[in-house]
């Protein structure tokens, strides 16, 4: 029930108990009296009515005034009072710089609110003094994080640190740089990189696992040959090349044999597309270079022999002469060409990482069965071979044509090999098991796989096998078994240099850093449901229209919106973008959010601004204020842009309804000042947002204290919030 309908309630219900009283007393009366009484009491009582009923009338509506009146201090004092004093109280709990409890009503609220303000100031002392002490304390730990942060200010590298399931904790200004550039082309321009959000919208998830299931077998086996860091090449929805270095972050281990888990990672990203392609171009301009120059020594090579001939006449022997002179020159000319365009300083290598043949053969093992669904046996390998491979890409090259192996024959029984080919190279063998007549046939089936572009699982690579293995400066081929006739494809790779491990053995250990903890926020599984609020990501966001019906053609004219990442409020990740609406600006609407509509000419379009709003929430939960109207211009976009808004939602209203519930009003302005926050830049899309978010975060804890703790909590609350059946 409203409050404001329980003080009526509360008001009128002495009168009515008083009146319903009165009548009740005269009804017992007559009741105990016998037959003789009754009728002397009614002869008695009949010229008094009759006489003065209107004075009996009237002294009844007096006194059922007087009862409501006294009913109505009694609940302003006894009700009311006490309820608005609990909830500054808990404000107070929670926030010791909120306003002081306003001391009114009788002398026992007004001294129990001066009582309060007076513990409220004692903790406030408390406070600063316990502050100021961990400040003391922590200056050591404050210096580290400043040259930690100052040290990745100045690397060379975009660097980034992650959870282990991807969320963003850390990263330097190149990373965002680099992201940025990234993002241009890709999830609308939005930005990709934030505390909380995933690196895999920017680095897809298959090679960071990978690279991480090969950084565990190594810290499991106890090896340092390759240090504990992995290499891959990825490339971007953009069409980038990247480079990147995974390096593990490890709890410090309990005791000298323990090896705990990993609890994050830190990637070391580079973007080498230019290079490649300068290499690509140094490579075409060489191969030109090569066959000129053969013609050009074809040519002198002809013209020397025909010098040779001893009958040679003069004007002959000059004319041969001459393409001699003429084809030198034109040799030069290529090469001083070549020089002067600097690509043979270009000398980019397609990063390899050396990797125990063993650990090769069975991730390969493991990625045909989830590729083709058919068993795969490890035969013949070494377990002391290393190669020296780009792991991902290769292990995709095999699965590749172990797949178009299973397409074509039923029950292929396919097997792994790994032996050393003698000299610095080893060969990987996929074979499989054919019957004899079938066996002939293979070379004309599947020898076109090795120039076909990789296609796992729906996604097209434009690089082909073949293209895998020359990156490694090897080969491939398809061939029989001479023992039993069946059929192979070999994979000629390098070997692991012979004097790396000697040199892994010297590496210094990477410095670790544990005296803060970059990964609290990174722990925690389960469904969003079953999360704390105050663990959770949230984009605060706020919309400013045309007006107030979205059915009826009102447009969204602004777009704002801020992150909340571990209970902070991450100004510096914030959107801020007014919108086209593509029609007219009402005038009464311009004083409220201050847009004119020249201020909207030339900007993106609700279709053109959306998909950026859309990947900078990503699987945050979304908050607003009476979000209900907000998302019904978002919902009636949905055709249009292709774009569902599907995240968990939670209102800052329903929330304040649920946290007070005797107050008479909610909206933002009365929220904030219940809770001591300054609002500002109110009526802009971005203003309010950021106001929001300042509310919310106040809210979470006052929610605690009711038991509301998780999403799933907070929601099932706001369900049953009398706000919640408004519509739009």
């Amino acid at each position: 029930m409203k409050p404001d309908r329980r003080l009526l309630v509360a008001t009128l219900a002495p009168g009515l108990a008083l009146a319903v009283w009165l009548v009740l007393g005269v009804v017992l009366l007559r009741a105990a009296l016998g037959p003789a009484e009754r009728a002397a009491v009614d002869a008695a009582i009949r010229p008094l009515v009759g006489s003065h009923g209107g004075l009996v009338f009237g002294w009844w509506l007096v006194a059922a005034g007087l009862a409501a009146w006294a009913g109505h201090r009694l609940h302003r004092t006894h009700v009311v009072a006490p309820a608005r004093l609990a909830n500054s109280a808990r404000v107070l709990a929670e926030d010791a710089g909120a306003p002081e409890l306003p001391v009114q009503g009788g002398s026992s609220l007004r001294g129990l609110a001066a009582a309060i303000n007076s513990l409220a100031a004692e903790r406030r002392g408390l406070k600063a003094e316990m502050a100021r002490l961990v400040e003391e304390a922590s200056c050591s730990v404050a210096e580290q994080r400043d040259q930690l942060a100052a040290l990745m200010s100045e690397l060379d590298h975009a660097v980034v640190v992650c959870a282990l399931d991807g969320r963003i904790l850390l990263y330097n200004g190149r990373m965002l740089d680099l992201s940025r550039q990234l993002s241009r082309h890709a999830a609308g321009g939005a930005e990709v990189i934030g505390l909380g959000r995933s690196i895999h919208a920017l680095i897809d998830r298959g090679p960071v696992h990978h690279a991480l299931e090969t950084v565990e077998r190594r810290i499991a086996r106890g090896s340092d040959r390759a240090g504990h860091a992995a290499k891959f090449v990825t490339t971007t929805a953009a069409g980038h090349l990247l480079q990147v270095s995974l390096a593990p972050v490890r709890p410090p281990a309990v005791t000298a044999g323990d090896h705990p888990g990993l609890t994050g990672f830190v990637l070391l990203v580079d973007d080498i597309t230019a290079n490649i392609e300068a290499r690509s171009r140094r490579d075409s301009e060489l191969l030109r270079l090569t066959e000129s120059t053969r013609a050009s020594a074809a040519s002198m090579q002809a013209a020397l022999e025909m010098l040779e001939l001893p009958d040679l006449a003069p004007e002959e022997r000059e004319r041969f002469l001459r393409v001699i002179r003429d084809e030198v020159t034109t040799m030069g000319s290529r090469l001083d060409d070549l020089a002067a365009s600097s690509l043979l300083e270009v000398m980019t290598r397609w990063p390899l990482q050396e990797m125990l043949g063993s650990d090769l053969v069975a991730a390969a093992q493991r990625r045909i069965v989830a590729a083709t669904g058919e068993p795969v046996i490890a035969g013949e390998t070494r377990d002391d071979l290393w190669l020296n491979v780009d792991s991902f890409s290769l292990i995709e090259a095999i699965a590749f044509v172990a797949g178009r192996v299973a397409k074509v024959h039923r029950d292929p029984r396919m097997w792994l090999r790994l032996v050393p080919a003698g000299g610095t190279r080893a060969h990987l063998d996929l074979g499989w098991h054919v019957a004899e007549g079938a066996a002939a046939r293979l070379p004309a089936t599947l020898a076109r796989v090795q120039s076909e572009p990789i296609d796992l699982a729906g996604t097209a690579s434009p690089v082909s096998v073949r293209d895998v293995v020359e990156r490694h400066g090897g080969e491939v081929w398809l061939g029989r078994d001479r023992s039993d006739g069946q059929p192979f494809f070999r994979f000629l790779l390098p070997l692991a240099p012979a004097d790396a491990a000697s040199a892994a053995t010297n590496w210094p250990s990477r410095p670790e850093f544990y005296d803060f903890d970059l990964f609290a926020a990174g722990r925690g599984d389960g469904e969003l449901d079953d999360q704390p609020l105050s663990k959770l990501s949230f984009t605060v966001f706020d919309t400013e229209t045309t007006g107030l019906d979205p059915a009826g053609g009102d447009e969204i004219i602004q777009i704002g919106a801020v992150r909340i990442v571990n209970g902070r409020i991450l100004r510096g990740e914030c959107i801020d973008q007014l919108v086209d609406p593509q029609r007219s600006i009402p005038e009464a609407g311009i004083p409220i959010h201050g847009i004119h509509p020249a201020m909207v000419r030339g900007q993106p379009t609700i279709v053109e601004a959306l998909p950026t709003f859309h990947a900078f929430a990503g699987d945050s939960v979304l908050v607003g204020h009476n979000i209900a109207f907000d998302m019904r211009f978002l919902k009636l976009k949905e055709a249009r842009t292709g774009l569902r808004f599907d995240q968990p939602l939670l209102d800052t209203l329903l929330l304040s309804s649920i946290v007070h519930p005797d107050e008479p009003s909610h909206s933002l302005e009365a929220i904030a000042g219940r809770l001591g926050t300054d609002l500002v830049g109110r009526h802009t899309a971005l203003g309010d947002a950021l106001a929001t978010a300042e509310v919310f975060v106040r809210l979470i804890p006052l929610l605690a204290q009711q038991g509301i703790v998780t999403l799933g909590e907070a929601r099932v609350a706001s369900g049953s919030s009398q706000f919640a059946r408004l519509e739009y």
